[in-house]
């Protein structure tokens, strides 16, 4: 990696002697998002291989993590600019407008891009010419995506508790107590998807004893949540008739349908939702790759609601950040490996060596470099191990 050019003396000014690579840590600046790239103890590991880590005053504070505890492990507190000026950034969420300017070809970008959701970004990445490694794209020959699924696991659970919540009365819908009573009958909970998400999300409805039906059409994933749970949850094929008559009795429906770097597939139509029992609950998970619910549109922590046809939707973009704690633990003991192969060996090296990190190259040099991004954003894709030069 280059060093990059910054344009005032600062941190990453200083001498390089005994310096491998500097690695910059920004505040997150998304709505309400109080998560944060890194721990103190991942900062820890990162200066004791020899690396500066350069984190922003403050990034940590929505994270419970206090500039002093970045310090103590070791890290250099600076400004906004000198944590972009990194030669290698990790950030959480996707970079927001203004920070579009600090793009540029000699920065190698380590984040949750979802580029088929946000095209501006997209946008922004080529036109630096800034390499963009996406953690949400990092998928292994089984398919399974090692840097989603802690925040999958995260979302999924909270989007239970959310929902659970938002079936009480004050909030304009059907006041049902998740699990019930002995003698009243639970509410009924309808996941789509069966993946990390929806299994969470079944997994705790289950366990506060909802009446839980899961849909998905992969019947071995199917079969092996009911080998777990023992009828516990019970799972259904999805097909659009399954998913009309499930979500017509449904108290709470929640989306979790993914295509990996692609944009979420729409499997609930309006008129299935003007269908649903007034005082329903919608929770689309799925709505940072676009939404899997056709009624469904991003919003915040701060104003995380509205009604479409008498049923109450919850369809913020950054869920996790709600824990922010637990999700900035969660998050650093997935990446970790992956932040030090990207700054022990650059990253033609590291994405040369081990294709599951060649499949979170989204963007080089200006071109797209992951399929499913550029069918989603309707560009030509270029082969990342063409890319790089691997072998």
């Amino acid at each position: 990696m280059r060093r990059p050019a910054i344009g005032r003396p600062g941190p990453c000014r200083q001498s390089r002697k005994g310096i491998k690579v500097i690695i910059g840590i920004p505040a997150e600046i998304k709505t309400a998002e109080n998560r944060v790239a890194m721990t103190p103890d991942g900062v820890r590991e990162l200066t004791a291989l020899g690396h500066r880590v350069l984190v922003e005053t403050n990034a940590g504070v929505g994270s419970s993590f206090s500039d002093g505890d970045f310090q103590a492990a070791g890290a250099v507190m600076v400004s906004p600019e000198d944590a972009w000026g990194a030669e290698l950034v990790c950030k959480v969420k996707e970079p927001q407008e203004s920070e579009f300017a600090y793009m540029r070809e000699d920065l190698v970008l380590f984040t949750y891009l979802h580029l088929a959701a946000y095209p501006e970004v997209a946008k922004a990445l080529f036109n630096a010419k800034t390499t963009g490694i996406a953690y949400e794209t990092v998928q292994t020959r089984t398919g399974d995506l090692p840097l989603l699924a802690p925040m999958s696991e995260v979302a999924g659970r909270i989007a239970t508790q959310v929902g659970a919540s938002l079936l009480e009365k004050r909030n304009g819908t059907r006041g049902i107590l998740l699990g019930g009573v002995p003698g009243v009958r639970p509410a009924r909970v309808v996941v789509i998807g069966a993946g990390h998400v929806g299994w969470n999300s079944a997994w705790i409805a289950q366990g506060m004893e909802a009446e839980v039906l899961l849909l998905d059409r992969n019947i071995d994933r199917l079969r092996w949540v009911d080998q777990i749970h023992q009828g516990r949850i019970m799972t259904l094929a999805s097909n659009r008739g399954s998913i009309e008559r499930a979500i017509s009795e449904a108290d709470l429906l929640i989306g979790a349908v993914l295509v990996a770097g692609g944009r979420a597939p729409v499997v609930v139509t309006e008129d299935m939702v003007a269908g649903m029992r007034p005082g329903a609950v919608i929770v689309d998970v799925a709505v940072d790759q676009g939404g899997c619910i056709e009624t469904t549109h991003e919003t915040t922590h701060q104003d995380p609601t509205y009604f479409v046809h008498d049923v109450l939707h919850y369809a913020v973009g950054n869920m996790p950040a709600a824990v922010p704690h637990t999700s900035t633990y969660a998050l650093t003991n997935a990446t970790f490996p992956y932040v030090v192969a990207l700054a022990e060996q650059g990253v033609r090296g590291a994405v040369s060596s081990d294709p599951v990190l060649r499949g979170g190259l989204n963007t080089l040099g200006g071109d797209c470099t992951n399929s499913a991004v550029a069918e989603a954003l309707g560009i030509p894709a270029v082969d990342p191990a063409k890319a790089v030069g691997a072998a």
